[in-house]
């Protein structure tokens, strides 16, 4: 009989460890081992642009440390594989195919060149989120039904910016300063209709220069041509580098109009030039100044807590990281409802997508892919060497 007791008694207890074991394992939410879901990254980490890629890459990983320290994934864990394009289309071409010929990558976050996401557009069949600010990497949707995009769309900057243009009844005969790619096309566009439809015409040529997305010498050039017209006020619509090297030649020509930009100009939080740029207008999302926001809602809080995180890891606040991070938040509220790693369906739960993100409210819907709202923009001012929120 002891042989039979002995027997009983481990199995007793085996069993009894297992229930310890389940237990411990419930407290802490994990049921198992740790499923690993990869979030591919195709980012601009050198090269012109390489500023806003790595500040991309470093959201990005703000963002799935937080999910997984959060554990609301319960046993996956998230994990970045970011590659560098070097703003070349042909090797984001080959960064998306590894990536897509690895099952344990669930979606794709592509960087700020619109050619890169062009590129792939026609063959990807994994959820892709573009951050690049140009429109028409979602479109058409029939033929892009796997690529996303957050971050503001050209039509709502152009409307703010004319409803601050226009507000300054002095502000009559208005140039643009835009870069000669996709963005800057679809931004010229924009506030031609926006602005003519406030009675402001963009017709005579002399009125908008262009400059290639990242050229450094020929800003001066341009904008001197804009100034030699008699303006009372110009649209830079540019990246940031840009951005501050015509509001440099602006001061120097002393112009005493008003410089407005887009929000491709929202780079970092502490500005450059700063005497050049102070007074200087741009549209952008409120998380850039988030500071000068009192918190009234747990969108707004979280925003704060995200400026917090994000300067305190890296020193400064850099005004595209919430874009990134959102995109990230897409992933993660879709694998929350999708109990596998099927892409087709993570696509259909990332395009129903509706939350309050970092960046402000995100809708993405089948009919538009382009999720972030118009009430996410607010207007800010260059002060006293920093973006802060208007006042006016």
């Amino acid at each position: 009989m002891r042989p039979i007791r002995s027997v009983t008694l481990s199995a007793l207890t085996a069993v009894a460890l297992v229930f310890s074991a389940s237990a411990c394992a419930s407290e802490d939410g994990s049921t198992g081992d740790v499923e690993e879901i990869i979030i591919g990254a195709d980012l601009e980490l050198s090269g012109p642009t390489a500023d806003i890629g790595n500040a991309y890459s470093r959201a990005l990983e703000l963002k799935i440390s937080q999910v997984n320290e959060s554990g609301i994934l319960g046993n996956r864990k998230l994990k970045l594989d970011a590659k560098d394009n070097r703003s070349d289309s042909s090797r984001s071409l080959t960064n998306v195919g590894a990536f897509a010929n690895n099952p344990a990558v669930a979606a794709i976050v592509m960087g700020t060149c619109a050619e890169c996401v062009s590129k792939v557009a026609d063959t990807v069949k994994i959820p892709t989120i573009a951050l690049a600010p140009a429109g028409n990497v979602v479109l058409p949707i029939a033929k892009r039904r796997w690529i996303f995009k957050v971050g503001p769309n050209a039509s709502d900057n152009a409307a703010a910016l004319t409803a601050e243009i226009t507000a300054d009844r002095a502000n009559k005969k208005v140039g643009v300063l835009y870069t000669d790619d996709a963005y800057g096309k679809e931004g010229l566009d924009a506030l031609t209709d926006a602005l003519g439809g406030a009675g402001i015409s963009l017709d005579d040529a002399a009125l908008t220069q262009k400059v290639k997305p990242t050229a450094t010498t020929d800003v001066s050039q341009a904008m001197e041509a804009l100034l030699a017209q008699d303006l009372d006020a110009i649209v830079v619509w540019t990246l940031a580098e840009q951005a501050a090297l015509a509001a440099s030649t602006a001061k120097q020509q002393k112009f005493a109009g008003s410089l407005f930009f887009d929000g491709a100009a929202a780079g970092d939080l502490f500005l450059s030039g700063q005497a050049a740029t102070n007074g200087a207008t741009m549209v952008f999302t409120q998380t850039m100044v988030i500071d000068d926001v009192i918190a009234t809602t747990p969108a707004t809080a979280a925003r704060k807590q995200w400026f917090r995180d994000y300067t305190a890891k890296y020193g400064s606040y850099y005004g595209f990281s919430s874009f990134a991070a959102d995109a990230v938040q897409m992933v993660t509220n879709a694998l929350q409802q999708s109990t596998s790693l099927n892409r087709e369906s993570i696509r259909s739960i990332v395009e129903t997508s509706q939350f309050d993100g970092l960046s402000g409210p995100i809708r993405i819907t089948p009919d538009n892919h382009s999720g972030l709202m118009p009430q996410a923009l607010t207007v800010l001012v260059a002060r006293n060497g920093r973006w802060r929120l208007s006042t006016g």
